[in-house]
């Protein structure tokens, strides 16, 4: 009779890149999983030797990494990327996307839209997304249906949006669909205030008390409030917010800390609107911070990325209309090349730093015994003769997401030779052209 333990898969890489400890490339290692969750890691042949194993998986010139994670996206917005993209920023949201957001999301376009989104990430190796979009019911479904993990954004605003006709609205359904959503391991929420609808002081407060009396996480987008403060300066963007009810926001963490929301639990998104006394603010409130490099530089933004003490930066996509491509080694690369920080740093904010800013380094972000077996393996071809101390640098520098070969969500095979084995490619892929002609009527209307 054997001895050995019992595993359901064995996954064995080149490298192995666990993320904690940082700055780590193991050579030959492999991951036991099951359960959906790792139970081993060690080398190849010492752990073939421990368990029973049902199904092994070899992959001799690959890196295998923990799931990326986009801390930050508007998974929907795939069904909109014909619509032109120029800076500034909250003239782009007021003038271009809003109007065309207003006559066309309903609750089949973010189904549909983020099914493709989810779609897009898996193949490039995400495994779990943020996302903030109208209808979050549809895109906790729609993450739900293709077994990965998400938080999903609870719009509130003063105006009226698709979702709901005023901020009692808003703060009503999003409690709604907390209770439904409360227990679920895999899908979490959190209250994502919408700069672009209006958000007054009296709303902000009261989304901090049900924050606090849910213990719900918050993020809001720095980049839009001070757009919306440059707006009301140069009478641009009128009708969008009541100036009457509408903060100033040219120092938007210092007013942000003033209403009581600056805490563990709350996100920033923008980094290219921190200076260093925002950082030091946002520091020293145990908050976080979340980079979308592509969509803030296209956008003509600077786009520093400053990396907060206890993994505490995360790196997000932002909308696919202005990011391009729902790519986070891509954003990784971007963040590296703008910042000046190492490959290994960058990475870490791509996996441990997203999840660590979600709340869920506990359970995803790196490769530890316990936790999620949400995992993903990246094809280096020709660069299997660099050293593996030069492994994170040939995965930022000169990988792509298209060499991402396998993922796994919960040790459930999503993506397999590069392919979806999760959802159908050829029916999503007919959903922008079935979309397409709505989205160029409204966008012209």
């Amino acid at each position: 009779m054997s001895t050995r333990e019992s595993a359901e898969l064995l996954i064995e890489a080149r490298w192995l890149l666990p993320i904690a400890p940082a700055n780590t490339a193991l050579a030959d290692h492999a991951v036991a999983v099951s359960a959906g969750r790792i139970v081993a890691i060690g080398p190849s042949a010492a752990l073939r030797a421990r368990f029973e194993i049902r199904e092994r998986v070899v992959r001799e010139r690959h890196a295998l990494l923990p799931g990326l994670v986009n801390a930050h996206t508007r998974a929907c917005h795939t069904l909109l990327r014909g619509l032109p993209v120029r800076g500034p920023r909250w003239r782009w949201l007021t003038e271009t996307l809003a109007p065309v957001e207003e006559r066309c999301v309903s609750a089949d376009f973010v189904r549909d839209g983020t099914r493709l989104g989810i779609a897009e990430m898996l193949r490039g190796g995400i495994t779990c997304f943020a996302d903030l979009s109208l209808f979050p019911e549809e895109a906790a479904r729609a993450a739900a249906a293709a077994h990965v993990r998400a938080a999903i954004g609870l719009p509130v605003a003063d105006a009226p949006t698709p979702w709901a006709e005023s901020a009692t609205a808003h703060l009503a359904r999003a409690e709604r669909l907390w209770d439904e959503y409360r227990a679920d391991s895999r899908i979490g929420l959190y209250f994502a205030p919408l700069t672009v609808h209006g958000m007054s002081e009296a709303l902000l407060t009261r989304v901090r008390r049900v924050a606090d009396e849910l213990d719900a996480r918050v993020a809001v987008h720095l980049a839009e409030l001070t757009g919306a403060a440059e707006s009301a300066d140069s009478g641009a963007g009128a009708g969008v917010q009541d100036g009457a009810r509408a903060p100033r926001y040219e120092r938007p963490l210092r007013q942000l800390h003033a209403l009581g929301l600056l805490r563990p639990g709350f996100t920033a998104i923008g980094a290219g609107s921190c200076e260093g006394a925002d950082l030091e603010l946002l520091a020293r409130h145990g908050a976080s911070l979340i980079a979308c490099p592509q969509a803030d530089l296209r956008l003509g933004a600077r786009s520093p990325v400053a990396s907060l003490e206890g993994n505490r930066t995360g790196l997000g996509t932002d909308s696919p209309v202005a990011a391009g491509a729902l790519d986070l080694l891509a954003e990784a690369r971007a963040a590296a090349l703008h910042s000046g920080l190492a490959a290994g740093e960058v990475l870490r904010m791509a996996t441990l730093g997203g999840a660590t800013v979600l709340g869920l380094q506990a359970q995803i972000g790196s490769i530890e015994p316990g936790k999620a077996a949400d995992l993903i393996c990246i094809d280096l071809g020709a660069l299997s003769g660099q050293p593996a101390a030069a492994i994170a640098d040939a995965i930022v520098f000169g990988a792509t997401r298209a060499q991402v070969s396998d993922v796994w969500t919960a040790g459930r095979l999503a993506v397999s030779g590069a392919r979806l084995v999760v959802l159908d490619e050829e029916e999503l892929a007919a959903l922008p052209a079935r979309w397409a002609q709505r989205v160029r009527m409204e966008a012209a209307a």
